[in-house]
């Protein structure tokens, strides 16, 4: 008798088991909330882009990089950093009341921008006329740049303004004229503004970081009066609405491009890598190849330097293509830092470690990662040679007397580098 009322006991334990398992999702179902739905046009399509970029991202990378909670928080901050540089140019950009605004850089860490330089860019209208003025500065570069949608109707006149070839008045000061049409009778600095160009970007590019002034300039729009009035809800609706496949454009467009050239063959070794019809700096000649080494082991890249050359420099980036950071450490060197032998050939030594060479770069954490190497305005665009050696065969590898520095000149060499660089305009 007690077995049959403790067997009924258990069936009817079942059943309402059974039963609250089967309200019980009604009930959380009852209870969640609907996902919310802003009530401000174009929110959600960003926030819906944005949830999944880093896994986008991701999915471009190969397995182990994928996996690694190291790569997955760095992917996080370059979809971070492509957003605020859309974000600020998504506030502040405009053809009528144009500015120059900061793009790519050290914080803003996309597409390997170059150590030695500073880019901003404002938006224009191809039909409108502006005027540029200020003071050229003293760097080792300061060129402006159309930026016009590729296949896009160029016109005939420069793509770049540099500003060493413009005139000045006596106090130094350039005022140029950027128009479609050179008005009839001006006999000022004229520049052909392009139909199709739709923003003007400037680099800054400087050698000494110290010793070298930037330019000082505006941007003025004078074919409309002065003035702006409070944005209407359409523009900054489209605003908002263009974020989304700008950041997307941003952020994936270089994030598996050192894998690629990895898959490529070129490891240690180096090619040309030609980005001119996608924006890149007219008489800029750059050349690149992935890195990998133990921490024992260093690599020489080594080339004659050409003829006639403006500017050059080295830098690295890591995996996901951010330029290593060159502010805290010793990742970047130009043509006044890294000094050619006695032989005249230009030598440079990547390696984890600080083996004491002059013309040291610090992969600064980074096992593996990108060198890419740059030749302005040269007569002749060698790609340098790669060799991989032990750092305890390096001093005999190098040439008698190549400069060294001692621990203490380098923590001295760097600080002076950080303070150099945190002293230049990023605005």
């Amino acid at each position: 008798m007690k077995l049959l009322k403790s067997n009924r006991l258990m069936g009817s334990l079942a059943m309402l088991t059974a039963g609250a398992a089967a309200i019980l999702p009604l009930v959380v179902k009852a209870d969640t909330p609907a996902p919310h739905k802003s009530s401000v046009a174009g929110w959600d399509e960003l926030i819906g882009k944005l949830s999944d970029l880093p896994d986008r991202m991701l999915a471009k990378l190969p397995e182990p990089m994928r996996s690694d909670p190291q790569v997955q928080q760095e992917v996080a901050r370059l979809a971070l950093e492509a957003l605020t540089a859309q974000s600020i140019d998504a506030i502040g950009g405009d053809a009528e009341a144009p500015e120059f605004l900061p793009t790519i850089g050290y914080l803003l860490n996309v597409g390997q921008p170059n150590a030695d330089t500073i880019y901003r860019s404002a938006r224009v209208d191809g039909a409108g006329s502006y005027r540029l003025r200020g003071t050229k500065g003293s760097l080792k570069l300061a060129v402006i740049a159309q930026v016009v949608p590729r296949n896009a109707e160029t016109g005939s006149g420069r793509a770049h303004l540099d500003l060493s070839e413009v005139k000045v008045d006596r106090q130094g000061r350039f005022d140029v004229l950027l128009s479609p049409i050179r008005p009839d009778g001006y006999k000022g600095e004229w520049w052909e503004l392009r139909p199709a160009a739709n923003r003007l970007m400037i680099r800054m590019v400087s050698s000494a970081w110290a010793h070298e002034a930037a330019p000082v300039f505006t941007i003025d729009r004078i074919d409309k009066p002065a003035g702006r009035s409070r944005r209407s809800a359409a523009d900054l609706e489209k605003r908002l609405r263009s974020l989304p496949m700008m950041v997307d454009m941003m952020a994936l467009m270089f994030v598996n491009h050192v894998d690629a050239l990895r898959k490529a063959g070129f490891v240690n070794t180096f090619k040309s890598f030609d980005i001119t019809s996608g924006g890149g700096l007219a008489g800029q000649f750059y050349y690149e190849g992935t890195y990998d080494l133990a921490d024992d082991e260093a690599l020489i890249v080594e080339s004659d330097i050409p003829k006639g050359c403006r500017y050059r420099s080295l830098i690295l980036t890591n995996e996901i293509y951010e330029t290593t950071d060159w502010y805290n450490n010793h990742s970047s060197l130009n043509d006044a830092q890294a000094p050619a032998g006695k032989d005249g050939r230009l030598r440079i030594v990547v390696s984890h470690r600080d083996p004491g060479v002059q013309n040291w770069i610090d992969t600064a954490g980074h096992a593996t990662g990108l060198i890419q190497g740059r030749w302005m305005n040269c007569e002749t665009q060698p790609i340098p040679t790669a060799t991989k050696v032990k750092l305890s065969d390096l001093k005999a590898m190098l040439p008698a007397g190549t400069p060294m520095v001692s621990p203490e000149q380098r923590q001295t060499i760097i600080r002076e580098r950080r303070a150099a660089q945190l002293s230049r305009p990023l605005w």
